[in-house]
């Protein structure tokens, strides 16, 4: 069991991403042949691949955020030293986790109250939107390792510091 758990921490998003990116290759690939090589056209391609596109968007920003290539700005953290740049990243996480759970809660909302179908595929949009709350409750889930992690990092400086005075060294 905890081989199943470590794996999926280490590669759930990689392979639905992948899955995602193939799918909507695959269904622009196969409408531009059957716009150009049989003059026709799939009335639910175009549908499909932008629903595809949009879960891709949201699954990718947990894996950015998993991977700590999400954007940011370290102007501020290059002045600091490990224990600071780790408060700074902290600090960042946690008021993203504060923002992800936000909008996590406003999309668990909406789809609960969404009753529509799509126009060509007729699915239900509850599908789509949950997108939105799936991708940052996964990204609440990476934000959080991140912050134990950065927390971890700023323990570890603390107990360096600690060594070296103990040891008649000052940093």
């Amino acid at each position: 069991m905890m081989k199943v758990l470590k794996w999926l921490d280490e590669h759930f998003e990689e392979y639905i991403l992948i899955a995602l990116s193939i799918f909507t290759v695959f269904v622009i690939f196969s409408q531009v042949v059957m716009r150009y090589v049989f003059n026709s056209s799939l009335s639910w391609s175009e549908e499909i691949a932008r629903y595809g596109f949009i879960w891709l968007i949201y699954i990718g920003v947990s894996y950015g955020v998993k991977r700590r290539k999400h954007l940011r700005v370290d102007a501020l953290t290059m002045l600091f030293e490990e224990k600071g740049t780790a408060v700074i990243k902290m600090i960042a996480n946690i008021l993203f986790l504060i923002f992800a759970l936000v909008v996590a809660y406003y999309g668990v909302d909406i789809v609960t109250k969404i009753t529509r179908e799509s126009a060509a595929l007729q699915i239900p949009m509850e599908y789509v939107y949950a997108s939105l709350a799936f991708g940052m409750i996964l990204t609440s889930i990476r934000l959080i390792q991140n912050i134990i992690l950065d927390y971890r990092t700023i323990q570890d400086a603390d107990r360096k510091n600690e060594d070296n005075e103990v040891g008649g060294r000052t940093p």
